[in-house]
């Protein structure tokens, strides 16, 4: 069982994490803390920005819970309603998104979820994006307007597209045969009568 868990977790051995890989490590966490925490659009494209700007900041073992990390969860703080935060703070794999172990990057959204697959298209700012927006800033997304959704915490999230995520020896929760920098076909559907809500009802 061990030997399993292990083998769910990605890699990536190196120090400075580059600005391509960082982008695609982003994309899927993004997408799948858009999936759990019920991500306006608009908040998920945020979430993709402070995740981007935290992947790139790390240069080593003492940036995963350094300086960045704390700006990362001050910028979601802002981002997030309430119940959102608190929900995202008791879940490891988004709140300590990054380990380094024996001389590389380890992700820990690997673990609950399958690569490649995805509930959402990408965020606008996928493309254009490079970075900086909470270096220049503390409080850039303090002052940023964003719809957030009114559900309660205690209500089920219920997406528009796919099923809870399967787990690894089972079926993938949604299939997309794509590689990074490919197009998804999950359609925003914000236009909708959802609220703005990425995949939901």
């Amino acid at each position: 069982m061990m030997i399993l868990a292990v083998m769910m977790v990605m890699t990536i051995s190196a120090n400075a994490m580059s600005y391509n890989a960082a982008k695609h490590e982003a994309l899927f966490l993004s997408d799948k803390m858009a999936y759990e925490l019920n991500l306006t659009a608009a908040q998920y494209e945020a979430v993709y920005e402070i995740n981007l700007d935290y992947l790139m900041s790390l240069n080593g073992h003492g940036d995963v819970f350094g300086i960045w990390w704390d700006r990362r969860n001050a910028d979601l703080r802002f981002v997030l309603n309430s119940w959102q935060y608190d929900k995202y703070i008791t879940l490891a794999h988004f709140y300590r998104p990054v380990a380094w172990k024996a001389g590389g990057w380890t992700f820990a959204v690997y673990s609950r979820y399958d690569r490649g697959h995805f509930y959402n298209a990408h965020p606008k700012v996928f493309v254009t994006y490079r970075g900086g927006n909470s270096h220049r800033d503390p409080r850039f997304y303090a002052d940023r307007h964003m719809p957030k959704p009114a559900m309660h915490h205690n209500a089920p999230a219920v997406h528009r597209h796919a099923p809870a995520p399967a787990p690894h020896h089972g079926k993938p929760a949604v299939a997309h045969n794509d590689r990074y920098g490919s197009e998804r076909h999950m359609a925003m559907n914000t236009n909708r009568g959802n609220g703005g809500h990425f995949g939901r009802r």
